[in-house]
């Protein structure tokens, strides 16, 4: 693992889960597991369960709705629905103190990334942090 994933695992609490899924087999859903199961806080985030609970953990609408800061916005998303939501989180960054932004395998919005990095947020794509942070 390379000294920034390190920084990023160490100085991490909490995480917003973009396209979490209630589905045990899905990936997001098992890396929420895997998060919650090593201490971290997280708040799941999917329009379509709102109101319902993920892990034991309320769902919510979007990113501007998580009730405490976030250290990272964990994105489960295709890329042009990635960028969108690293839209967001620059536009929130400092409201939510958010410092890291991780795309999840496959998912490398390089555009969209270079934005967030130019507005001081640490990037991290096409990587997993379940299997980065084992």
């Amino acid at each position: 693992m390379t000294a920034e994933l390190q920084e990023i695992r160490r100085t991490t609490k909490t995480i917003a889960l973009i396209g979490a899924s209630n589905k045990p087999d899905r990936p997001s859903y098992r890396v929420m597991w895997f998060l919650l199961s090593n201490g971290y806080t997280v708040y799941p985030v999917n329009p379509s369960l709102h109101g319902q609970k993920i892990l034991e953990q309320d769902v919510y609408v979007s990113l501007a709705e998580c009730p405490a800061p976030v250290d990272m916005v964990d994105i489960f998303r295709n890329p042009a629905d990635a960028a969108l939501v690293i839209d967001e989180a620059i536009a929130l960054r400092h409201s939510l103190e958010i410092k890291t932004i991780w795309c999840q395998l496959g998912i490398i919005p390089k555009e969209a990334a270079q934005r967030a990095c130019d507005a001081g947020l640490t990037v991290v794509m096409d990587r997993c942090p379940a299997i980065e942070w084992r």
